[in-house]
């Protein structure tokens, strides 16, 4: 049993059922209110300052700041948002995905006090996406409700800005995506270097496999003509040709070296 499956059984029953819809919803609304007056969203901003002059209520309300503020594109932000929490709860169940999604948030605050800079909602929505692409890859979706393209497609195009910053960024910004990453690197890193290992087992296993029943295998002379070998006629002697290939005295070319 894993510590996860631990923490489930004796926390499982103060998970939020449905979180994602309502922070979609609270989404919905803190669209309206900055809308209606912009200067709202500096009263909800992760600013580390403010919280340490001691406005509190900023380590959770900057999630419900949401990614754009164009009406065209805030409702498929939010129904986009309420679809990748409905495939990961209905996949890991509503302990987990509450366990991933704090997680999150606790790694983008201490990235905001840490390094000044936590990526605001971005970055947290993006483990989000990942965590559905990692775990239903070839999951086709309807881009722009017109192009059918599958989620891990998707999901490296979405890897380029993260990428980027790590790339060319400062220090503090580069640990801020490192960080702000942390719960899917926490979820699924481990899961993806066992794969990596036993996928090299299995091929080193392959390997040794295909030379022990390979006859021609740890032979150190060949001929290129008949492919005779030391092992299969052990009495046989080999020359390296002109054309830097090697053959028995039988096929050996005129002109040789």
């Amino acid at each position: 049993m894993t510590l996860l499956d631990r923490l489930e059984k004796s926390l499982g029953r103060f998970a939020i059922p449905g979180l994602i819809r309502y922070v979609v919803a609270l989404n919905a609304l803190v669209f309206i209110l900055i809308t209606i007056n912009p200067d709202y969203a500096s009263a909800l901003e992760l600013d580390p300052a403010a919280v340490l002059r001691g406005e509190v209520w900023r380590l959770a309300s900057w999630i419900f700041i949401p990614d754009t503020m164009s009406m065209f594109w805030i409702l498929f932000y939010l129904l986009f948002t309420w679809w990748i929490g409905e495939m990961l709860e209905s996949n890991w169940g509503a302990f987990r995905l509450n366990a991933y999604y704090f997680l999150g948030m606790i790694f983008c605050i201490a990235s905001a006090l840490l390094f000044g800079t936590s990526g605001g909602n971005f970055f947290l929505n993006l483990s989000l996406f990942l965590a559905v692409a990692s775990l239903a890859p070839n999951f086709e979706i309807m881009l722009f409700m017109i192009l059918p393209v599958k989620m891990k497609w998707v999901a490296l195009f979405s890897l380029i800005v993260p990428v980027g910053y790590l790339v060319a960024g400062p220090l503090a910004v580069k640990m801020m995506v490192v960080m702000c990453l942390g719960n899917y690197l926490i979820f699924f890193g481990p899961a993806f270097l066992r794969s990596r290992i036993e996928n090299r087992r299995t091929n080193e296993r392959k390997s040794r496999f295909k030379e022990a029943s390979d006859p021609q295998a740890g032979t150190m002379h060949r001929c290129e003509a008949c492919g005779k070998t030391e092992v299969s006629d052990p009495d046989a002697d080999f020359r390296v040709a002109a054309d830097g290939k090697e053959y028995c005295m039988a096929h050996l070319p005129s002109k040789h070296v």
